[in-house]
């Protein structure tokens, strides 16, 4: 598996550890395990599908589901990071 650089230079956990990891579980098919090591993974997954899919079939509200895709994705990101962080 790749290094973080970030935890590398600093010391602390980037707001992207565990992706990798939970990619692996995922694709184990191990579904809590991969939730519980980086619980974004499905939100991002599903925001690149939703992109590449409109970007395919031109979806005619496709930009306003991105867009709020991706503050969900963002938001669970950034709560689930400080929660890693306080713990």
């Amino acid at each position: 598996m790749m290094p973080c650089f970030y935890k590398q230079i600093s010391g602390i956990d980037c707001p992207g550890c565990g992706m990798q990891r939970s990619f692996i579980d995922l694709l184990h098919g191990d579904f809590i395990a991969s939730f519980k090591m980086y619980p974004a993974l499905l939100p991002v997954l599903f925001t690149l599908g939703l992109t590449a899919a409109h970007l395919y079939f031109k979806f005619k509200n496709g930009a306003i589901f991105i867009k709020y895709s991706f503050i969900f994705t963002i938001s669970i990101i950034t709560i689930s990071y400080i929660i890693k962080l306080l713990k």
